[in-house]
């Protein structure tokens, strides 16, 4: 029979012939085949199928599931994968949008009939060995978006939707002897497209596994564990519950006081630091006692809930160090277990200790690895109709439309997902919370999914955002549950609301350069017991694997593609990049999210142990005491605080009380390799700054410079160098050092001018910076002498040393002007002295510093300051002081979208050199910002790629007062705190040096 897809405009038909939802568990013919992992009950259909591919349900092939269809002509394709990136249709990224909106006018549930891509798969194969006797043959796609159709040698075997939990179909009366015919249709948008408006990459086709599984005459076709624990932990019972499929029975090994049952005295706890698992086996045996299959299972003993009104795990009070994980990598969502397995190390590494599965379920090996690693989950039914939301939003739609909303044709489909979801997932102990879906506002189905889940695991919490919105059914959620509320708003809203724990699903969007002020998140969750944590948005960028028309590799986002519509760089949130290597926010998080906290003085260490069941005793902590990147003295200090208490210890360096500037670092390490990190890696730290007063400054003791003046220009040098400033406006258009005139190096490619402008980050540009911030780039690229002012510049000699001192008139509205002094002392030193009076409506200017280029040869960067990653004034609390060496070329961070980046916080001196050591060295009284990148804020700013950026042909130096912080609290709106902005309708100063070394 041919599928008639037009079928699915009804929310009533989601299934048909599919095999209702069930455990995860596998089974095996033996032990040692247990063993080995590899089931002789399995076979795997992935590999090579035949493909056909259409434009629409129209033009889609009709009678090519009978077995004598010939498909020779037809392509191959891999499964699993998506068509878009095998080369039929285009991926297209949208986040609210539907991805049809704007080409057809369509209601829910219709379907797009212009343009609606059609998958057509057939696969021959031929079973390993004939089914014995009383065994049945299923067919299990893992995932297939978003409606699939299956047949067996030309009959129909079955229809289902929910792209992202198993479909299942009964194929043993379909077979035949030899080679059979596996066909199967799968379109793109069917009538379940219209909830399923996630935040992601539009896909299609057959993109997770596709495995034949043979059932035995007596099989256990569901396995409930349920675990127990006693009060006091003293005790845990867990109780497996089998559903049989034939007459025999179900028995555990090791043996409990009854066949099912097993009581654990002293029960050893799972938790994220300790994820300890249980090693039990289901032994099924037919009516004979022959053994039929055997089932290993890793059990997870322990208790989680609200209880006291606070999210616990195991009686402690839990604070969600969480990530949400869209499952995406360089192959879209098709996701290996070892690709899986290596974002859930890195989780761990990155101090992270929950995972929300945004916004469907993942691969059920996430899970296992979830139970394995210690990660806790959120797990996600595949929601969301955010479009549809914003119909309500703009007031196009009542509450009483909302989809699904109250609708009844709809409620059926929901509590089918969330069925799907839970009996699949429901023994895994990393499990924690349960959620009825994503950003579709709120009605009875969700309070109706809600209520499913309390009636068929009443210990899980269950979690639903869109009541904030709807607040109509309060009981839809088992927490206040946020997305992006301020901290400060948090804590004002638990002032009035008691009843229930705080949990922010997403917060801290990690859009480009982001994640400012998260610890104000952390603070809150010390001080506030029902504020319990949350996830940021989210784990790594989406982004696919493109080629510019010169063969450059680069990652592309929305309407790189030619997709339309489109939401562009909105896919570029992670805090990993494309690829999965972590991006610079992940040292903020790493130390925000740490569980040994530490308080230094110069005496003491206090340590804080907030793991769950480690003691502090499992790791070397390493006292590190040094004076400007320089060791003194390095040892390890001896701890043994349990979980959850405090202990005071002598710090075991001594601060020395000559002058100077010193650090002590207190680093906790992993004693032994584990399975998400080696031997030595640091999991905690913290750097406390001693300094000891006493170092002056002496005067010049170098002769003083010559001062040349010219008609046009005016000179400024000594033996071993040349400055050369301009009357005009150019300012310093020179600096020179060598033994001799000829010999002398000329470090200036153009001249240095005040800076108040850098590259809009993805933030700035959701809250409309370029159109309020613009008339700072005016200034920044515009400067004029100021009229009126004579003489400009005025040049002087005073105490040893030549001073040049110019003022502009920049081109803002209101007008503002600005001083540029320039103190050259008998050694070559360049002392500047920037002063700023803007206009009094202007608002803060992203930045106040200088703008100087060289050439490209000055490619080393080393500085005195925190480091080593990028760092900003409201994301520098995972910094640290000491000095560091990097590379200019690979100093612009590679986000999405090129934007701001590369700078350091906190900096001292910073020294900028080409391969023989000879380049600049600047120095600052007061710490400054620097920034040393390949390419102007202007160049960056134009750039929708890094490949669309110049070939690199200069250095561009940014030292700077103050950057405006990256903000994050979101992407649309949300302005940087004001602490982290820069002052505005004042004089603003900024003093800095620089001269020539090497």
């Amino acid at each position: 029979m041919t599928f008639d897809f037009a079928r699915t405009a009804d929310p009533t038909y989601f299934r048909d012939r599919r095999l209702d939802a069930h455990s995860d568990h596998r089974w095996f013919a033996s032990a040692d085949e247990a063993r080995s992992g590899v089931s002789s009950f399995e076979q795997s259909l992935n590999g090579v199928w035949q493909f056909h591919y259409a434009e629409n349900p129209a033009l889609a092939p009709t009678g090519f599931e009978a077995p004598a269809f010939d498909v020779t002509g037809w392509a191959d394709i891999p499964v699993p994968s998506h068509i878009q990136l095998e080369g039929w249709d285009r991926p297209q990224y949208c986040n609210i949008q539907y991805p049809w909106d704007g080409h057809e006018a369509l209601e829910p549930a219709a379907l797009p009939s212009r343009f609606n891509p059609v998958a057509s798969y057939v696969r021959d194969f031929t079973l390993d060995r004939p089914l014995g006797e009383g065994e049945r043959l299923t067919v299990t796609f893992d995932g297939a978006e978003s409606a699939l159709a299956v047949w067996l040698n030309g009959a129909f075997a079955g229809y289902a939707e929910d792209s992202f939990t198993p479909s299942e179909f009964d194929v043993t009366d379909l077979l035949v002897a030899g080679e059979n015919r596996l066909a199967a249709q799968v379109v793109k948008w069917s009538g379940a497209a219209w909830i399923e408006d996630q935040d992601f990459y539009r896909f299609s086709g057959i993109f997770r596994d596709v495995t034949l599984r043979r059932r035995p005459a007596v099989h256990a076709e569901d396995v409930a564990v349920g675990v127990e624990v006693a009060e006091d932990f003293s005790e845990a019972v867990v109780t497996v519950l089998v559903k049989l499929t034939g007459p025999g029975t179900a028995t555990i090994d090791p043996e409990g006081q009854s066949p099912l049952t097993l009581t654990i005295p002293q029960p050893h706890l799972w938790s994220p630091d300790d994820p300890y698992l249980h090693d039990v086996t289901v032994v099924v045996a037919d009516a004979a006692g022959h053994t039929t299959e055997l089932i290993p299972l890793k059990i997870g003993v322990r208790r989680a809930g609200i209880e006291d009104g606070v999210f616990r795990l195991n009686g402690r009070r839990v604070v969600f160090h969480g990530v949400n994980r869209h499952e995406f990598g360089l192959n879209g969502r098709v996701m290996s277990r070892a690709q899986t397995e290596a974002d859930v190390q890195a989780m761990k590494r990155a101090n992270i200790n929950a995972v929300r599965t945004c916004h469907y379920p993942n691969n059920s090996f996430l899970y296992e690895l979830c139970d394995r690693y210690g990660l806790m989950v959120i797990d996600e039914v595949n929601l969301e109709s955010h479009s549809l939301w914003d119909r309500i939003s703009r007031g196009d739609w009542t509450v009483d439309q909302a989809l699904p909303g109250d609708r009844p044709e709809w409620r059926a489909a929901l509590l089918d997902r969330a069925a799907s979801l839970y009996e699949r997932d429901k023994n895994h102990p990393s499990v924690v919370i349960w959620s009825c879906g994503n950003e579709s506002f709120g009605g009875t189905n969700l309070l109706a999914v809600h209520d499913y889940f309390h009636a068929v695991d009443p210990g899980r919490p269950v979690q639903y955002e869109g009541v904030t919105w709807d607040p109509r059914y309060p009981d839809t959620t088992d927490f206040y549950s946020q997305m992006y509320t301020p901290a400060a708003e948090i804590e004002a809203f638990l002032r009035r609301h008691r009843d229930k724990p705080f949990l922010l699903q997403e917060f801290a969007h990690a859009m480009g350069n982001s994640c400012g002020a998260v610890d104000k998140y952390l603070d809150l969750a010390e001080r506030e017991p029902l504020f319990q944590g949350g996830f940021v948005w989210d784990f790594a960028d989406q982004a696919v694997l493109l080629r510019d028309p010169a063969g450059r590799p680069y990652f592309g986002y929305g309407g790189d593609c030619g997709d339309r519509p489109h939401d562009a760089e909105f896919c570029g949130n992670g805090l990993f990049f494309a690829d999965h290597s972590p991006s610079p926010k992940v040292q903020e998080f790493r130390y925000l999210y740490r569980d040994l906290r530490s308080a230094v003085t110069r005496k003491t260490v206090t340590v804080d142990n907030r793991y769950f069941a480690t003691p502090s005793s499992a790791f070397d902590c390493v006292v590190t005491l040094a004076q400007e990147g320089e060791i003194l003295a390095e040892t390890v200090l001896a701890t043994d605080v349990p979980p959850g208490a405090t202990a005071t210890y002598p710090l075991p360096v001594t601060v020395p009380d000559r002058p100077g500037e010193y650090t002590v670092d207190v680093s906790f390490r992993l004693k032994a390799a584990t399975a998400w990190a080696e031997a030595g890696y640091e999991v905690a730290w913290e750097q406390a700054v001693f300094e000891v007063p006493g170092v002056a400054t002496g005067p010049d003791t170098a002769a003083a410079p010559t001062l040349v003046r010219a008609t046009h220009n005016i000179g400024v040098q000594a033996p071993g160098w040349e400055a050369l400033f301009a009357r005009g406006p150019a300012g310093l258009i020179s600096y020179r050092c060598g033994p001799t005139p000829g010999t002398a190096r000329e470090f200036l490619r153009t001249p240095p001018q005040p800076n108040f402008w850098h590259a809009p980050t993805s933030n700035e540009q959701g809250w409309g910076m370029p159109a309020r911030d613009g008339q700072w780039l005016l200034a920044s690229r515009y400067p004029r002498l100021a009229p009126g002012v004579a003489p400009n510049p005025a040049v002087s000699l005073a105490d040893g040393a030549v001073v040049v001192a110019y003022r502009y008139a920049l081109p803002s509205a209101p007008p503002s002007d600005c001083d540029v002094t320039y103190r050259v002392t008998g050694d070559g030193r360049v002392e500047v002295t920037l002063a700023v009076r803007p206009g009094a409506t202007l608002p803060d200017p992203p930045e106040f510093g200088f703008l100087l280029t060289l050439d490209p040869c000055y490619h080393h960067l080393a500085w005195y300051g925190e480091g080593p990653e990028e760092c900003y004034a409201d994301r520098r609390n995972g910094a640290r002081l000491g000095v560091y060496e990097a590379d200019v070329r690979d100093q612009l961070t590679p986000y999405l979208r090129p934007q701001e980046a590369g700078s350091h916080t906190g900096v001292r001196w910073a020294a900028v050199t080409d391969d023989d050591g000879v380049g600049l060295l600047f120095e600052a009284a007061e710490p400054m910002e620097f920034s040393a990148l390949p390419w102007t804020p202007f160049e960056i700013e134009h750039a929708r790629h890094a490949v669309d950026l110049p070939p690199i042909y200069q250095t561009v130096l940014r030292p700077a007062w103050r950057r405006r912080g990256v903000g994050g609290d979101n992407s649309w709106g949300a302005q940087t705190h004001p602490e982290y902005r820069l002052p505005t309708g004042e004089e603003l100063v900024f003093r800095f040096s620089f001269r020539g070394i090497g």
